[in-house]
């Protein structure tokens, strides 16, 4: 897998998890979907994610996004 496909895999999971969280233990938990989703948007156009740094760090094969 390269890197775009591991940063998407993981803000989808992401995503998933926070709005089971935020469903059944606290709202609060959206707060963290909608930091992802700005994550996302911003990487869109800076290109710079967080996660794809510490992938890139660990010698992942990287995409064409990333």
């Amino acid at each position: 897998m390269n890197i775009d496909r591991i940063v998407f895999a993981f803000a989808g999971f992401m995503i998933l998890v926070t709005l089971a969280l935020g469903n059944w233990v606290s709202p609060y938990w959206y707060l963290f979907t909608a930091f992802i989703g700005l994550n996302l948007l911003q990487s869109a156009f800076t290109g710079f994610c967080p996660l794809a740094l510490i992938l890139k760090k660990m010698n992942k094969p990287s995409g064409a996004a990333f």
